[in-house]
């Protein structure tokens, strides 16, 4: 699965292993044939029947040319934008004369309309190339850039002067503490003001956030009780960058900093099968200010997970009696795919 931050001819393509792509296709072939049997249909009467004529054999192909794209994915991700366009044409075609071919020797359908069927094959090709060429553009890296921007601007301000503050300190009772949190400072803001388009691993991240906890609990000691659960975390999965690290920031301003008494914020990432599952859990205020807070960066980071994952990604926030969780689900995806 691809980046939104590729080379200007390959995201002309979308990613055929996107269950979002693959819907949308679905749903775009049948509304064409329905304006199809529309053109064809001399009235009302004989939609349905014109209708499920054209879709016996369009869905057929669809379903067949899909599997052929999602396999040659990467490939044609790798070659220039327009053979890659002229071959998946030539691939529809070859498939559309197929499948007419096997209905005329199973079904006993007639051949008579092969040119007719072939020219909405390309067409349909082509509106859907055309298509996914024009949102694919929507989704520029220079849009995208600009939403990531904003959401590294909303970085607390107050978190840098408590971090320096805590670090301060430090420097005369425990330098090398002092050093340590540092280090852990410049690593953290050179992330925050770095170009974060492309996916990263999810290794990184939580190396990430790990520094972003460790700087907090300088300043909110026992307060703040961390629990890792990372055992059957997929390392090498990829995933935006800056995502874990806002939440878990909600998490201590929200749920740790508003209590005197110290509260645990649990950190549990797994896989299973092809997914990816984040889930984050910090102690809940009902008398506190969570939805406001909370709301602007759950609403961002969907965006931003739509916006690499499509619909295989979703974010869910769940309010308990006494605790606050955020589960966010995402397709693996490795850096060779």
């Amino acid at each position: 699965m691809a980046s939104i931050n590729q080379n200007s001819t390959a995201t002309l393509l979308p990613n055929f292993h996107n269950l979002g792509v693959v819907l949308r296709v679905l749903v775009m072939v049948m509304a064409l044939s329905v304006v199809a049997a529309m053109l064809r249909s001399s009235n009302w009467s004989t939609l349905l029947q014109q209708w499920v004529g054209i879709a016996a054999v369009v869905q057929p192909i669809a379903i067949l040319s899909l599997l052929l794209l999602g396999a040659a994915n990467s490939w044609l991700h790798k070659i220039d934008y327009r053979l890659a366009v002229v071959l998946i044409v030539l691939a529809e075609l070859a498939i559309t004369l197929l499948v007419l071919r096997l209905g005329a020797l199973v079904l006993g359908m007639g051949l008579e309309d092969t040119g007719r069927d072939a020219f909405f094959a390309v067409a349909t090709t082509l509106t859907l190339i055309g298509y996914f060429n024009l949102r694919n553009r929507a989704l520029s890296p220079a849009l995208t850039e600009a939403r990531l921007q904003a959401l590294q601007a909303r970085i607390r301000p107050h978190f840098l002067f408590n971090s320096i503050n805590a670090v301060l300190s430090l420097i005369r009772a425990e330098p090398r503490r002092a050093e340590t949190a540092l280090e852990d400072m410049a690593d953290l803001f050179r992330v925050l003001m770095a170009d974060n388009r492309d996916l990263a691993p999810l290794e990184s991240e939580v190396e990430l956030c790990r520094q972003y906890l460790a700087l907090e609990q300088l300043r909110l000691g026992d307060r703040l009780q961390i629990e890792w659960h990372v055992d059957n975390m997929p390392k090498d999965a990829l995933m935006p960058p800056l995502v874990l690290q806002p939440l878990l920031e909600n998490a201590v301003y929200h749920g740790i900093e508003p209590s005197i008494e110290p509260g645990v914020v649990s950190v549990n990432i797994y896989h299973v099968r092809d997914q990816v599952h984040m889930v984050l859990r910090n102690p809940y205020r009902k008398d506190g200010k969570h939805h406001a807070g909370n709301k602007m960066a759950l609403a961002n980071i969907r965006e931003r997970l739509a916006l690499h994952f499509d619909a295989e990604a979703s974010l869910q926030a769940r309010v308990g009696d006494s605790d606050y969780e955020v589960h966010i689900t995402v397709p693996y995806v490795k850096a060779d795919e």
